[in-house]
């Protein structure tokens, strides 16, 4: 899947559980945050997400999951799964317009499985702690 190309250095990334639906389309993506990945966890996320190859898209588009990427000041971009059907939607501000929008990614990949397995841990580990 192809990452959006960020000027400014990722200090960290965001996991996003999505809380409300994405239609229309939203400028960022709602949710609450479930875990903040900084330094090596940050780099295998988005080695993940970079790794996981583009897949046939399907309709639902119902995304449970997202990831903000942060500058030290401002949000980077931000990516919302939808592993049911194949499809990512790309928000922010250093989107390069070709990237805009969907995109489809294969979520049955081995990167693509290791991906929503990350999301899932971090889920569950934000569940316990409330």
């Amino acid at each position: 899947m192809l990452l959006p190309v960020a000027a400014a250095p990722i200090e960290f990334v965001e996991a996003v559980r999505i809380t409300a639906a994405l239609v229309p389309r939203p400028r960022t993506v709602p949710g609450d945050t479930i875990d903040v990945w900084v330094e090596d966890e940050a780099r295998h996320v988005l080695d993940l997400i970079g790794e996981v190859p583009e897949g046939e898209r399907a309709r639902c588009f119902v995304p449970g999951h997202a990831v903000r990427a942060h500058s030290a000041h401002e949000v980077l971009f931000e990516i919302a799964f939808c592993f049911s059907c194949n499809r990512a939607l790309l928000l922010g501000p250093l989107v390069p317009a070709e990237l805009r929008g969907m995109q489809g990614f294969d979520a049955g990949s081995a990167p693509g499985r290791e991906l929503l397995r990350v999301f899932q841990e971090a889920s569950a580990t934000a569940a316990r702690s409330r």
